[in-house]
């Protein structure tokens, strides 16, 4: 059995309504939708030919019809157009350069205030991680001396983002010992990709920097490894949704593992990419991830996401979704606003 338009528009129409109201859409209902251009008897027929096609379900025998997470994968690869940034309305798209305009530059912060305002934004789980290029590597290292027995050791990316680790000197550190780590530390460790940090190359600084300055060594030779950071906001919004809380804490001990969380939510390319629950593993039934990648200048990119129900509201959550990643990819780069 082929899927013609009319079917198409039906599907469509069952997606669009079940996400408002969250119940079961049945014939009158959708003849209304449609202003009675078709019958409630067609309709009836139709839905039943999208049901055996597995593209909905009946809830119960009486109920109306559901999107099935099969209904959901074609309408996201078929029917949805990916709406661009003209999509979005003047208002919406003021109120998103308002709140940009507000946010921290630093990169760390800016990832975690993006996730934070599209949470609140949209009323669903966000997630954005710091910009990552292949070759990005730490261009230079300051080591600074915080109370007698700490180090704050700073590594400036060659994207001009700053990391930051602490080490714990037992034996106290001196202004003098700082000055002379950080020397070692630029002579060694810059523009070092974390492949190449060999066991020799940490046995040969041990050896220059003396045991008890070890910490500082490997606080170092961590933010070298440091992959891109991942910031989760809005879990609130996901317990408050009864189709996908049961998940929540599937979700949350992803997000505990900073590389699976980028996996996880990481986009198809350049594209808006929604991932259905139920091809995830392991599986978050009803659940839905729609991520798109942002540019921040200098080969340089990174990931922004919304995570909700699989009923969400996509005609306007990815036209929100996507002028965030243009924002953030501004932001993260310092040009100035340009028309959109």
């Amino acid at each position: 059995m082929a899927m013609d338009a009319r079917k198409q528009r039906i599907l469509e129409a069952i997606v669009a309504l079940y996400a408002t109201d969250g119940e079961p859409v049945g014939s009158g209902l959708l003849a209304s939708y449609f202003d009675m251009a078709l019958s409630s008897a067609t309709l009836r027929n139709e839905m039943a030919a999208l049901t055996k096609l597995g593209l909905l379900e009946q809830p119960h025998t009486s109920a109306g019809r559901v999107p099935s997470s099969k209904g959901y994968r074609y309408y996201l690869d078929h029917l949805i157009e990916a709406p661009g940034t003209t999509s979005l309305g003047e208002e919406d798209r003021a109120a998103i350069d308002r709140l940009f305009a507000s946010m921290d530059v630093e990169p760390e912060k800016l990832a975690q205030s993006t996730a934070r305002a599209l949470a609140d934004y949209t009323g669903c789980a966000a997630a954005a991680t710091t910009p990552q290029a292949e070759d990005l590597c730490i261009a230079h290292f300051e080591v600074v001396q915080v109370g007698r027995y700490s180090a704050a050791v700073l590594a400036v990316t060659s994207a001009g983002g700053v990391r930051t680790r602490v080490a714990r000197i037992n034996t106290g550190l001196t202004r003098t010992d700082a000055e002379q780590l950080a020397q070692l530390l630029n002579r060694s460790l810059t523009f070092v990709a974390p492949e190449d940090l060999s066991p020799s190359l940490t046995a040969g600084l041990a050896m220059a920097a003396g045991q008890r300055l070890l910490p500082v060594v490997l606080a170092a030779e961590a933010l070298v490894r440091t992959r891109p950071q991942v910031s989760l906001e809005g879990a609130q919004y996901l317990a408050k949704m009864p189709d996908v809380r049961t998940n929540l804490g599937t979700l949350l001990e992803i997000f505990s593992d900073n590389e699976a969380a980028c996996d996880l939510i990481e986009p198809d390319g350049g594209k808006i990419t929604a991932t259905l629950g139920d091809d995830l593993d392991p599986p978050m039934p009803n659940c839905c991830i729609v991520s798109k990648r942002y540019l921040a200048g200098g080969g340089l990119h990174g990931t922004v996401a919304v995570i909700g129900s699989n009923r969400m509201e996509y005609q306007r959550l990815i036209p929100i979704l996507n002028y965030f990643a243009i924002k953030l990819g501004q932001s993260m780069s310092g040009k100035k606003e340009e028309q959109i």
